[in-house]
């Protein structure tokens, strides 16, 4: 016999079986399954049979995060606020107090990830749907003061309703306080970071929730500032599915990333690891970072090789079994995270970029993609980047210059996309934004042809300190055939214009337009791309450590005297 009762105050339901054991479930929001909760609580408040992401508690939520023991919670027991003197709202900030035990909305502190120090902001929707008012905005304003003050990157988990509207205009001016407090968090070159969870909604998500240096967000959660019943209430449209999801942003590029709650404190551990490198340090790393040592067959290839015709140069980096710049990085780097969108319009997959690292030290990575089957040709346009991916990629290299890390660009590109969205957003702008952002960064560029790289696309990841070339990439002003269709007014002489356009590594090298050859051991696929990565890492770190202690003013002037030089 079995009994079955509904306690309100927590919502779950509790089932008593034979044998005396106890099971308690609690009924899962998306999916209207009930599951138990012990195995709810063990995978961290997800639903095992959906995998919904239950609304997390801040206690919880610490647990989550935060080394045991090291969460120091700050300047609770602030006086309620209540400017526009609203009948019973004192009342029912006490009643949320009394219901949830906690102070206001948000909790701020300080704790430890892995032994490293951070400032943590937790906002909790069972507090009159965390909405902001003055003492949420007081509170997250006070923490980032003093997260400056002692040196403290800053992590917000983000969940809101909105403002509060017990308070009105006060509530409003919370969100240019906290815009204001962030602006200054990073003049001090501290990280922000939010994680955004579900829902965030109003002037949170047009505040704090979205100036974050990296914004992540949990799987499935509602994101948006204006509601979905508002929306439909104010122009009457249907919303399509997935529409103001987690997923929806990241495939519009307004986020970096959707972060699994297992991953969690891996991840702000890492955020934390990449975005504390100094002025002047950009080798810490070690020679065993770099050692390596080519294989039997490989020097073989070598053996029987011969020179390429530019022809054949050309044909050959156009083959879909050519190494791309990420078959490389997985040799160059110990580890390495993908960062999406330009926080504007979309994720231009053609563009990937990321942070990674070679031994301790932290480099901002940026790689042309074409893809490796049909579908992904056409996911990535071939890899002719929208002005969305330029976007991207000068967004990855400003945030590289504000956390002194060193900006490494793989470039392999027939050209930017040609096409008419391309122009309705702006492919020239966008270039012409990427090579002035470039010139101004003060921190190492490097750039490497590791295939093709076609006229002023190319050129919009390629202004660097120094530019290398894999020793059978191109590189020219415009393809062959397009050179010899406007010069001799016919495409079919491409082989013959290859000839004479220098647009080949050693060609290159003599016009002093790069400044290394990286050789490819007999040709770069499948058997050779192994040591040409591990080559480009020991190169990598030759370079990086040219620049340890340089200023940056020296770093930006060396870059500009390279290219005034031409």
């Amino acid at each position: 016999m079995s009994l079955l009762k509904i306690k309100n105050s927590s919502c779950f339901h509790q089932v008593r079986v034979s044998g005396g054991n106890e099971n308690e479930y609690i009924p899962c929001p998306k999916c209207g399954g009930m599951v138990e909760r012990d195995r709810v609580v063990k995978l961290k408040y997800i639903c095992y049979d959906c995998g919904y992401n239950f609304r997390v508690k801040t206690p919880n939520r610490i647990s989550m995060v935060a080394d045991k023991g090291t969460f120091e919670a700050w300047f609770e027991g602030m006086q309620i606020s209540n400017p526009l003197e609203f009948a019973g709202y004192e009342e029912k900030v006490l009643e949320a107090r009394e219901r949830t035990g906690l102070d206001e909305a948000l909790t701020v502190g300080r704790c430890k990830v892995f032994g490293e120090p951070a400032v943590i902001g937790i906002c909790d929707s069972r507090f009159m749907m965390a909405s902001m008012g003055h003492t949420v905005g007081e509170k997250l304003t006070l923490a980032i003061e003093r997260a400056i003050r002692e040196r403290l990157p800053v992590f917000v988990f983000c969940c809101s309703g909105g403002a509060r509207m017990q308070e009105g205009i006060v509530s409003l001016m919370q969100m240019a306080k906290t815009s204001g407090a962030v602006s200054r968090l990073k003049e001090a070159g501290l990280l922000y970071c939010t994680i955004l969870t579900d829902p965030t909604t109003g002037g949170v998500t047009a505040s704090f929730a979205m100036l974050g240096d990296v914004i992540m967000a949990e799987p499935g959660a509602l994101i948006g500032f204006a509601g979905p019943r508002v929306i439909r209430q104010t122009i009457g449209e249907e919303l399509p599915e997935g529409f103001q999801t987690s997923e929806f942003l990241l495939q519009h590029g307004l986020i970096d990333g959707i972060v699994e709650r297992r991953n969690l404190k891996k991840t702000i551990y890492f955020m934390i690891k990449s975005h504390k490198s100094v002025e002047g340090n950009y080798s810490d790393f070690d020679e065993t970072d770099v050692e390596y040592k080519i294989s039997e067959l490989v020097k073989e290839r070598m053996h029987y090789s011969t020179p390429k015709t530019p022809w054949e140069k050309v044909r050959g980096v156009r083959q879909a079994t050519r190494p791309q710049g990420l078959d490389y990085i997985e040799y160059i780097f110990d580890v390495f995270i993908e960062a999406h969108g330009d926080r504007a319009f979309n994720d231009d997959e053609s563009i990937v970029g990321g942070i990674g690292f070679i031994g301790n030290q932290p480099v901002t990575v940026i790689s042309e993609d074409r893809g490796k089957n049909p579908k992904d040709y056409k996911k990535k346009n071939f890899g002719m980047p929208l002005p969305e991916g330029y976007r991207k990629a000068l967004r990855l290299m400003k945030q590289a210059e504000q956390f002194n890390r060193p900006v490494i660009c793989f470039v392999n590109t027939p050209g930017a996309y040609p096409g008419i969205e391309a122009e309705e957003r702006g492919i020239g702008e966008s270039i012409a934004k990427n090579l002035m952002g470039m010139s101004e960064l003060t921190v190492p560029i490097l750039c490497i042809l590791v295939g093709e790289g076609g006229s002023g696309g190319a050129l919009a990841t390629a202004v660097g300190n120094e530019v290398w070339m894999l020793e059978n990439a191109t590189y020219s002003i415009l393809s062959p055939e397009g050179f010899a269709s406007i010069l001799w007014k016919d495409s079919n002489r491409a082989k013959e214009a290859s000839e004479v356009m220098k647009i080949t590594a050693n060609d290159l090298f003599e016009l002093r337009v790069i400044e290394k050859i990286i050789p490819e051991y007999g040709g770069a696929d499948e058997v050779t791309k192994e040591a040409i990565g591990k080559n480009l890492k020991k190169e990598i770190c030759f370079f990086l450590e040219k620049y340890r202690g340089m200023s940056k003013e020296k770093i930006r002037e060396e870059r500009y005297k390279r290219f005034r030089n031409f």
